[in-house]
């Protein structure tokens, strides 16, 4: 116990050690808010808020706000940008709405889906332990300020930029990967009230596996390059976003997991040894989507 605890106070520190480099980058060329960088300002608050979530967590053994907090964080932080600045510019406007729409829906349906559910397997061992707890809410401070890392950056930055073409293209990523998210989860919700424990394979999960993490990539790909013409200096670090998502979803906390529990819940039938032979666990079979009658 005494060497998890400190494997696990490690990765805290480590995940305060980065993220303090990481707002130092994004810091650079950013409009001030009394006296500091709004960036850093943010990147302070969104593990404050998540420190302070975690001491009700803790005390009443509970996940059910974490969800909830992490996206009212995302919506917190886009709406103190959109006011403290003095003047606003298309970019700014789109990147403080689309956050706050994504965060929002996304919010609201994890919310009510662990209320539905009671709770949260993954909090089963680690919400009694105290650094294990701490570590999972400080993970998520990190996962909110790098994902937003580029949209924070380019939001706060002194430089300004006339939309262009490849505004353009990160908006059209955008909308197209909230609507794949959007459309997933509501089919896979769906499917769920009508057939319970059984595997998905209709709709968009009759292409992908995993469709809503497919949209969500897609999504912070488009704000990346929104962002991407009014940034400068360090701030291009702030790029790794979208990358950072990748890399969660794909090989530590998203796709591993659900895997995982799939193989084991459903492993055994033929069908599902089937569906998982020719159906792609992210990117969709778009040539099986084209000659679909």
């Amino acid at each position: 116990m005494l060497r998890t605890n400190l494997i696990t106070i490690a990765i805290i520190l480590l995940s305060v050690a980065v993220s303090s480099l990481f707002i130092f980058a994004g810091s650079r060329h950013s409009i001030n808010l009394i006296g500091w960088p709004l960036f850093a300002v943010c990147g302070c608050l969104i593990f404050m808020i998540q420190w302070i979530a975690f001491i009700p967590s803790y005390i009443f053994k509970t996940e059910k706000h974490f969800d909830l907090t992490g996206s009212l964080t995302y919506i917190s932080m886009a709406v103190l940008v959109l006011t403290s600045l003095e003047t606003y510019e298309t970019r700014t406007l789109l990147i403080g709405v689309f956050v706050v729409t994504w965060a929002a829906r996304l919010g609201m349906f994890l919310f009510i889906r662990i209320l539905s559910a009671g709770h949260d397997s993954r909090f089963n061992k680690i919400k009694h332990n105290f650094w294990q707890l701490l570590m999972t809410w400080t993970l998520q401070a990190l996962w909110i300020l790098i994902t937003f890392g580029a949209g924070l950056a380019a939001s706060t930055s002194t430089k300004r930029s006339e939309i262009g073409v490849t505004d353009f293209i990160g908006i059209l990523l955008f909308l197209i990967g909230f609507a794949i998210e959007i459309i997933a989860d509501y089919q896979k919700s769906n499917f769920k009230k009508y057939r319970g424990n059984d595997f998905i394979n209709i709709g968009l999960w009759k292409y992908s596996r995993h469709p809503n993490y497919f949209g969500e990539i897609i999504l912070w790909v488009g704000i990346a390059m929104l962002s991407l013409k009014v940034l400068s200096g360090l701030q291009y670090i702030t790029l790794i976003s979208p990358v950072f998502v990748i890399l969660l979803l794909t090989k530590i906390s998203g796709l591993p997991m659900l895997e995982n529990k799939s193989d084991v819940q459903w492993g055994h039938l033929s069908e599902y040894q089937i569906y998982k032979k020719v159906t792609p666990v992210l990117i969709p079979n778009i040539f099986k989507m084209l000659n679909h009658k």
